[in-house]
């Protein structure tokens, strides 16, 4: 690998991610098997493996919005760095995940300060610093011995490095060099990494985190950290959680909330469990708690301002039997929470695609696993998540589930293949009925344009709505309506028995008795459904089957 300046820029930030997700790749497995604190549910390497695939996603998009290509300009520093700590926000996973996320996040915001030609090693020592204070801010109750304290740790080797004159590959190296120390001194500060003869998980995770950022620098792949054996838990340990009691669930969602609402929360929480990490600010915050009310952990957020993305997990115990393995399942992209319910009524397992926020191969894996099933079909319902729908699709059929991947390139074909689902039938049967019911089902949305552009209808201007037909511009037009009609004039001129309308939130319903009556006056043998999508990206989605 290439040596990059010695000087903390977006390329850095890039190749950090890109290494850090190298690194907790290849180490998750057995950061999850020494994963005993705050509870021993083994998921801590891949908690954390899933939220920087999530910051370098968003990293990635930042360079492509600012066209970068080899040898180019790169973005700014502050909008990559700022783009890292995002997509970990709102990827976060479990306890170590989301203090990752606040620790990125206090590194953000003092990379987002313009440096000097010769500060910018002072100026890496003072993020990591700022990023050990924050993350030790965002949780109700720390406790040494964990990742906090390999944090803090990190952050003093780094500012010595930094008050000595070194550069930012001395600093990094400083940084991971105490991260490593402190991590060997965890069994002593936590007396359960001491009785099960591990050192803590997340600070594990930490330190593969922080030889990335080295290795960026110096132009160095990380070495291997030496692999240390899984525990053999003692007896007061299930497979699951302390048998000694503690909260039943894990409760995670993203809220969007003021300051003081926040601040409330925090106490309202703190009151109902314990393990609470609230990160994030300027009014995007994700929250994370160990309850044994879950309803009772979202309602707080409700109160507070708007959760989403809500995950419930039950840590379970050794005397809870496992749910039983279903024979068949589907696994479903939507783009909103509307179709989100319509498949759920259908018994699919969903996977919520926000506008700009596509899907993580980790969280089609997660899906996946939750539906519990021997056979799954999977319906990615974007052509942009083909390759990812594919690396999910790969993962969990080494752990012996028989997965199919149907290629659906739009909710509307997802839509039409769940429709013909039969799991009575031959998985192979099933699948190809699910392929053909999609493949014969035209695709097609409505856009509003957000800039002057040329497209293969012929320029547009912002504010045009844009007729999109199997991926392509077709249409430009003024209003959504008509618009929609002659969208739904040329998919029709070629035949069709069923059309499906999916309005967007804010699309009044007179868009769609006029749509159905325009489809009853020219194409009296073709039936017309209409669906609430809720919030997506498009407003309308059109498919004719």
């Amino acid at each position: 690998m290439p040596q990059l300046p010695d000087e903390m820029d977006a390329v850095v930030v890039r190749t950090w991610c890109s290494l850090a997700l190298e690194a907790l790749g290849r180490d998750r497995e057995e950061i999850d098997a020494i994963n005993v604190y705050p509870v021993a549910d083994g998921d801590t390497g891949t908690n954390l493996y899933l939220t920087v695939e999530s910051a370098a996603q968003a990293v990635e998009a930042v360079f492509t919005a600012h066209g970068t290509v080899d040898g180019a300009s790169a973005p700014a520093l502050a909008d990559a760095m700022g783009a890292m700590a995002h997509g970990a926000l709102i990827g976060a996973r479990g306890n170590s995940g989301t203090i990752l996320a606040q620790l990125l996040r206090g590194m953000a915001e003092v990379l987002g300060t313009p440096a000097g030609d010769d500060d910018h090693s002072q100026l890496l020592s003072a993020a990591l610093r700022r990023a050990a204070e924050s993350a030790y801010q965002a949780v109700a109750h720390p406790v040494e011995g964990t990742v906090l304290t390999v944090a803090t740790a990190a952050a003093e080797a780094a500012v010595v490095a930094g008050g000595s004159g070194g550069g930012c590959t001395a600093v990094a190296r400083a940084a991971h060099a105490g991260a490593r120390a402190a991590l060997d001194a965890t069994p002593g500060q936590l007396a359960v990494l001491g009785r099960a003869g591990v050192v803590d998980a997340g600070g594990r995770g930490l330190v593969d985190v922080l030889a990335a950022l080295a290795g960026a620098f110096s132009g160095e792949a990380p070495v291997a950290e030496r692999r240390r054996a899984a525990p053999v838990l003692p007896p007061h340990f299930t497979e699951d959680c302390p048998a000694d009691g503690g909260p039943a669930f894990e409760v995670i969602y993203l809220l969007e909330a003021a300051d003081d609402a926040v601040a409330r929360l925090r106490t309202r929480l703190d009151a109902l469990g314990d393990s609470l990490v609230v990160v994030g600010g300027d009014g995007l915050w994700n929250v994370h708690v160990h309850v044994n009310d879950a309803g009772a952990a979202v309602e707080a957020g409700v109160d507070a301002g708007r959760p989403y993305r809500i995950r419930i997990t039950h840590f379970g115990s050794a005397g809870t039997p496992e749910r039983e393995q279903v024979q068949r399942a589907v696994v479903a992209v939507v783009p909103g929470e509307g179709l989100a319910g319509l498949c759920r009524e259908a018994g699919a397992t969903t996977v919520l695609a926000r506008p700009g926020e596509p899907p993580a191969s980790g969280e089609l894996v997660d899906a996946i696993r939750r539906a519990h099933a021997r056979e799954v079909v999977l319906l990615p319902n974007d052509a942009a998540l083909r390759h990812t729908a594919a690396a999910a699709a790969e993962q969990v059929r080494a752990e012996g589930v028989r997965v199919a991947l149907v290629p659906t390139r739009a909710a509307v074909q997802g839509v039409a293949a769940l429709a013909v689902h039969e799991p009575e039938r031959r998985f192979d049967e099933d699948v190809v009925a699910m392929t053909a019911a999609a493949g014969a089902t035209r695709y097609a949305e409505l856009a509003v344009a957000e800039r002057q552009s040329w497209t293969s209808a012929g320029i547009c201007q912002a504010g045009d709505v844009l007729g999109l037909i199997d991926g392509d511009v077709a249409v430009i037009g003024a209003d959504l309506a008509t618009t929609a009609e002659t969208v739904l004039h040329r998919m029709l001129s070629a035949g069709g028995e069923l059309v499906t309308l999916v309005l967007g939130d804010g699309v009044p319903v007179a868009v769609a008795d006029r749509l159905e009556a325009f489809v009853r006056g020219g194409h009296l043998a073709v039936d017309t459904v209409v669906y609430d999508g809720g919030v997506q990206a498009a407003p309308l989605l059109i498919g004719v089957e």
